[in-house]
């Protein structure tokens, strides 16, 4: 990996894909918007968990801390169900919290669907990474960031917005 090498984490949530239940899209889903939107080279690695709080947390720190991402994508376990953890996972493993993305994302969503009120995602930043916490259907997932790309200008923003954060950090 060169130094100007997008390194990101994708991690998709889910019970009953981890277990073989069924396929997941939400990788493939995310891997896809990713390879069509970004200009910048990027290479991800992939986690594919159960909507375990324990899990996540652990998974979400080896991606920041040992793989080195700037930035680390989520898919699943943002709603309002018992199982769904992974808002409260992801602000245990965070340094600073970053409101603002999880208010705009719920803000595009409802443009397209009511329910999206009861998506819980948040951001955060650990260390020098970025990481978000999308919706978990492949449709919302596209439709979220390609509002979020069209807001920020160009696939080029978005590909640099973690690396512009660490020179805050």
């Amino acid at each position: 990996m060169s130094a100007e090498t997008l390194r990101i984490g994708l991690v998709s949530i889910s019970d009953r894909a981890s277990s073989g239940v069924y396929t997941d899209q939400g990788i493939p889903s995310l891997q896809e918007w990713l390879a069509r939107a970004l200009t910048t080279p990027w290479e991800s690695t992939v986690r594919l968990i159960p909507d375990e709080q324990e899990e996540i947390e652990s998974n979400l720190r080896d991606l920041v801390d040992y793989d080195g991402c700037h930035l680390v994508l989520t898919t699943g376990g943002t709603g309002p169900a018992i199982r769904d953890v992974t808002p409260e996972a992801t602000l245990a493993v965070a340094d600073k919290i970053m409101p603002g993305f999880g208010e705009q994302m719920r803000q595009i969503s409802l443009q397209f669907v009511p329910t999206a009120i009861l998506s819980r995602q948040v951001a955060v930043i650990r260390k020098r990474c970025l990481i978000i916490n999308l919706p978990g259907q492949p449709k919302a997932i596209a439709q979220t960031l390609e509002v979020l790309r069209t807001r920020l200008g160009t696939a080029r923003c978005l590909a640099f917005l973690p690396l512009c954060l660490i020179a805050w950090i």
